[in-house]
């Protein structure tokens, strides 16, 4: 069974979501690995030229969750960067050579004000809801909740692999220090921009509704009852844990405060989905020229190929 069909927008908000392999946990919170996938992130973000904008992203041990704006197709370049570097520069830190992601990412698109603020408040739940930390702030992950409540911005390490392999080859391998040296880090900063529906308060406001919103995801926590693992056994955790149980659930569509909302964006995926297999019925038959919906991902045309008179 393939995979469904991405459709994106001209522009438009996404609720991401990529998950380790198995369910392993190479994401595992460490000081040396949240300040990898900090300035991956940030360098990610900083190599979309303001067709990816960042809301809010919390790491946990074997997934992680954003909440973006993109423009067109941006958000797929972004996703493959991203994934791709933390793939090869967190596995590094945490001796994994197989597969890093399970699956491709998730990318639902988020449809109104109230849907972006639970979004917002589904990420900044990470870790209560799940009973590893009493509270928001204990987590040990790498999480936006700080730039939230403080400086919208946040300087971390990009390490330059590149210079790295660069100086090898003109000085010899002796003569290169580790991948995670000072000699290869260039400072990249991260922007978390507020929810537009917020873009009018004083940031002051701002901070007063995240930290709303994370005192009721505390107190719903409390009413559980239910014991914590604490920040020092979620780092104490191998990073190459394979979980005996998985919670699996479909990925919804979208997210919309209203049934209508979610009615209308199944009816715009059927009509993309529809018009995406006429055209690629088409193009089996060689009419290279069958136009595909717009920012979609068509075949490519093989070369030396012929199209077929219908």
């Amino acid at each position: 069974m393939g995979w469904p069909l991405r459709m994106f927008q001209e522009e438009g908000y996404y609720f991401v979501t990529s998950r380790c392999f198995q369910g392993r946990l190479l994401l595992r919170p460490s000081a040396e690995v949240n300040e990898v996938v900090g300035g991956v992130l940030a360098r990610a973000v900083q190599q979309s030229a303001g067709t990816v904008r960042l809301f809010a992203f919390t790491f946990a041990s074997n997934h992680f969750h954003l909440l973006v704006w993109a423009r067109g197709t941006a958000l797929a370049d972004f996703m493959q960067y991203l994934r791709a570097n933390l793939s090869k520069k967190v596995g590094r830190l945490v001796d994994w050579s197989g597969s890093f992601w399970e699956r491709r990412y998730s990318a639902e698109p988020v449809l109104d004000d109230t849907a972006l603020v639970g979004r917002l408040r589904y990420v900044l739940a990470h870790g209560v809801k799940e009973g590893l930390v009493e509270r928001s702030s204990e987590w040990p992950g790498l999480t936006c909740l700080p730039q939230l409540l403080g400086p919208a911005r946040r300087l971390f390490q990009w390490f330059n692999w590149t210079k790295r392999w660069s100086k090898r080859g003109r000085e010899g391998m002796e003569a290169v220090q580790g991948r995670y040296a000072q000699e290869w880090a260039e400072p990249v900063e991260l922007e978390v921009a507020p929810l537009p529906c917020w873009e009018g308060l004083e940031v002051e406001e701002r901070q007063g509704l995240v930290r709303g919103l994370v005192e009721q995801v505390e107190a719903e926590a409390q009413t559980r009852g239910t014991p914590v693992m604490g920040a020092r056994a979620v780092r104490s955790q191998h990073p190459h844990t394979r979980p005996e149980h998985r919670k699996r659930s479909p990925r919804p569509l979208g997210h919309a405060s209203s049934r209508r909302a979610l009615e209308e964006l199944r009816e715009l995926y059927r009509v993309f989905v529809a018009a995406f297999r006429e055209a690629a019925a088409r193009w089996r038959l060689g009419d290279f020229s069958a136009p595909f919906p717009l920012f979609s991902f068509p075949p490519r045309v093989v070369p030396g190929r012929v199209a077929q008179i219908l």
